[in-house]
């Protein structure tokens, strides 16, 4: 379960050009102000020459970091604004999270990476193989990375999710563009996924990030609309209890938000918070204990059994009794890889269980009934 504590922690950003010369495959686009409309924590100003991405600090409000992407075949121009200046596409990223890497390999791009932290936590065969062979450096631990390594892999970006108060050490010394991926802390979750315009600007991949985007709106909206016909609106608890806490999603947060536009009723759904409530068992029971659904993410849980094992009050919870449980393997199924900037697949998920009336083919991948 470290994979799923690492995974939570994650974020960012962006870039393209209309310039002459700027980056090659059909991606030049026209200039255009404003590109993101549903992040909320992500700015995309497309200008003549060059584009500014501006990361809101989720924190402390103001500006977390602003960039200014020039396409490197360019010259700079002489009056670029306030930034940090990357040299676009990038050519040779140090990458923190698998969550970029699925993304980047879906758009073409996986040849930009040339270094990535905490192997053990990616499984894509392609950057395995990579490391195995020497082409793709292992920088070591993500907390602490090992900076020789860094400056022999000679990175132009260092994609990481940020945090709170972050320093990065002694790899904000060495020159090098360290780009705040924050995507994982906005909670829409068309917005999340939307931070996937910055990325392909990043690499020269604009229009693939641009189709990509639409295509998952597009689908997002017709399985909300499908949905939205139901007749039921079926309460829904999630997670479990682990270690006597129980992490509840808030009210106003991505899982929230994702099971009210699947056609649930989310038992929190009048709190305000955008994070999680680590609650106790009995807190959780008091609200949640005739929850028509139950969906969970974690391993090893295949079947009821396991589910009672692991707690055995859990058997106290009517979804239990009435064998509506539902389990995501998130070893196997490759959730957090892919759920971030898919979020049209889990609502998906979520409907076609709660609502099988209105989706009579659905059938869903992730989530595994247990009876």
């Amino acid at each position: 379960m470290k994979r799923y504590l690492f995974l939570t922690l994650l974020p960012l950003l962006l870039l393209s050009s209309c310039f002459k010369g700027g980056n090659s495959g059909g991606n030049v686009l026209d200039v255009k102000d404003n590109v993101v409309s549903r992040a909320g924590l992500l700015t995309l100003q497309r200008e003549a020459g060059y584009t500014v991405a501006t990361v809101a600090d989720p924190w402390k409000g103001g500006v977390l970091h602003r960039y200014v992407l020039v396409p490197r075949d360019a010259d700079v121009p002489a009056d670029l604004p306030e930034g940090t200046l990357v040299r676009t596409p990038l050519q040779r990223a140090l990458v923190y999270s698998s969550v970029h890497t699925s993304l980047l390999s879906e758009l073409g791009a996986i040849d930009v990476v040339r270094g990535i932290v905490d192997k053990q936590y990616f499984i894509d065969s392609t950057l395995i193989d990579g490391v195995d062979k020497g082409v793709i450096a292992d920088c070591g631990n993500s907390m602490n990375p090992t900076v020789e390594k860094v400056i022999d892999m000679q990175p132009d970006a260092i994609m990481l999710s940020p945090y709170q108060d972050a320093s990065y050490g002694q790899i904000a010394s060495l020159d090098i563009p360290i780009i705040e991926c924050a995507d994982y802390l906005e909670y829409d979750p068309l917005g999340r996924a939307e931070w996937m315009k910055f990325y392909g600007e990043l690499v020269g991949k604009q229009k693939e990030a641009d189709s990509l985007y639409n295509t998952i709106v597009n689908a997002y909206n017709r399985v909300k609309e499908t949905a939205a016909r139901a007749q039921s609106r079926p309460t829904v608890l999630t997670e479990m209890v682990i270690s006597g806490v129980w992490n509840v999603p808030g009210g106003q947060s991505y899982m929230a938000r994702i099971i009210n536009d699947a056609g649930g009723h989310y038992l929190w759904a009048d709190d305000k918070n955008t994070g999680s409530l680590a609650l106790d068992f009995n807190q959780v029971l008091a609200v949640a204990q005739n929850a028509d659904y139950w969906f969970i993410k974690w391993t090893n849980i295949n079947s009821l059994e396991d589910l009672q094992g692991a707690f055995d009050l859990n058997k106290e919870m009517a979804a239990f009794r009435n064998k509506r449980v539902y389990v995501c393997d998130t070893d196997k199924t490759r959730f957090f890889d892919r759920i971030p900037f898919h979020p049209e697949v889990l609502l998906r998920e979520f409907a076609v269980i709660m609502h099988p009336e209105v989706f009579p083919d659905g059938n869903p991948k992730m989530y595994r009934h247990l009876n």
